[in-house]
């Protein structure tokens, strides 16, 4: 059965990292999002997030005293130049290379970059190559 179309953001609703150095976190994932446009959303003393992604210490209340293992993250980016730039602000911000910008074989058009970020996680930007999206994002508006 040939694939006609793929569907995305359905399965996640949010994610959450625990890191060891909060700064640390904040200064790299404010350089990485702010290539891609994506603005921090908001911030505590233990915690910030964008979009759906929330990164906190060991010490805030929803992780438990336990670090995150190593994950994988990959964001979308709008082009291929967006990809090169989010890899460019990482590593100015103390991401460390694992992947420089490059077509892979996971389907034509994929376009990717590859950062280890302050913990180690592998963080991604990929452009999957020229497509029509239905809609930019999913809106979800809760009655009252």
């Amino acid at each position: 059965m040939e694939v006609q179309s793929l569907h995305r953001g359905r399965l996640i609703d949010h994610l959450q990292l625990v890191v060891r150095d909060l700064a640390a976190s904040r200064r790299f994932y404010e350089a990485v999002f702010g290539s891609l446009d994506i603005p921090i959303g908001g911030e505590g003393e233990t915690w910030f997030w964008a979009d759906e992604l929330f990164v906190s210490t060991a010490d805030s209340e929803a992780a438990l005293g336990e670090l995150t293992g190593r994950c994988h993250l990959a964001f979308q980016a709008r082009d291929r130049a967006m990809v090169e730039s989010f890899h460019r602000a990482g590593l100015a911000a103390g991401g460390r290379d694992n992947g420089a910008p490059g077509e892979r074989p996971y389907h034509p058009g994929y376009y990717a970059a590859f950062l280890l970020d302050p913990d180690g996680n592998n963080i991604e930007a990929v452009f999957h190559g020229a497509a029509e999206r239905s809609a930019a994002s999913v809106e979800i508006t809760f009655e009252a």
